[in-house]
């Protein structure tokens, strides 16, 4: 090689491995930590990864509230979503509603109970927890309850039918223990915040 090049090659080198290492180390932008408090409160991140409509995904939400015409109304809904590999858009996999009502609770048929302790009932595609006495008042509602309800389209069975998805959805059993156990979580946790636990 001429001499008169070999600076010349020597600081190309150097430049090319100057571009190499910066586009290893990142850019200095931190992406912010995942929240581990989903659904007003209600949900660990852990717990509501739990349900799954059988295609993965980061979990995020979208959480809403309503007050009403008076201050005596409670209704705060989240939906959970899951991240699509081939989408910038999320799909929706549950929602959880929290609302206050009058209805005591009751048990659906040919449902499961979540257990003792909790006042509710779970099925592969549905669930409903009634919060203890006085969580109500705490959360500033004259009803004498508040309820939560979860839905779970892709456990439906006419949904699953109608989409012909029945190999990405996980089994009923599977379905039933982790819509109990949400639910169990959902009571616990919001008993806990509004200082209402029985």
């Amino acid at each position: 090689m001429d001499k008169k090049w070999l600076p010349l090659t020597i600081t190309l080198g150097v430049a090319g491995v100057a571009v190499v290492t910066a586009s290893v180390w990142p850019d200095g932008k931190e992406e912010p930590p995942l929240p581990q408090s989903l659904c007003h409160g209600a949900l660990s991140r852990e717990t509501a990864e739990l349900i799954d409509d059988g295609k993965g995904g980061e979990v995020s939400t979208e959480e809403w509230e309503s007050k009403g015409k008076s201050t005596d109304y409670v209704f705060k809904a989240c939906s959970v979503l899951r991240a699509n590999p081939d989408s910038d858009y999320p799909r929706g996999v549950y929602k959880l509603l929290i609302m206050d009502t009058r209805s005591a609770p009751y048990t659906k048929k040919g449902s499961v109970p979540l257990g003792a302790g909790f006042a509710g009932w779970t099925l592969p595609h549905r669930a409903e927890v009634t919060l203890p006495v006085g969580c109500a008042e705490g959360m500033g509602s004259n009803s004498p309850y508040i309820s939560v309800s979860l839905d779970v389209p892709s456990q439906d069975e006419e949904s699953v039918a109608w989409q012909k998805a029945e190999k990405n959805r996980v089994g009923p059993g599977t379905a039933l223990r982790n819509n109990a156990t949400v639910m169990r979580e959902v009571a616990t946790r919001l008993a806990e915040r509004y200082d209402c636990a029985g």
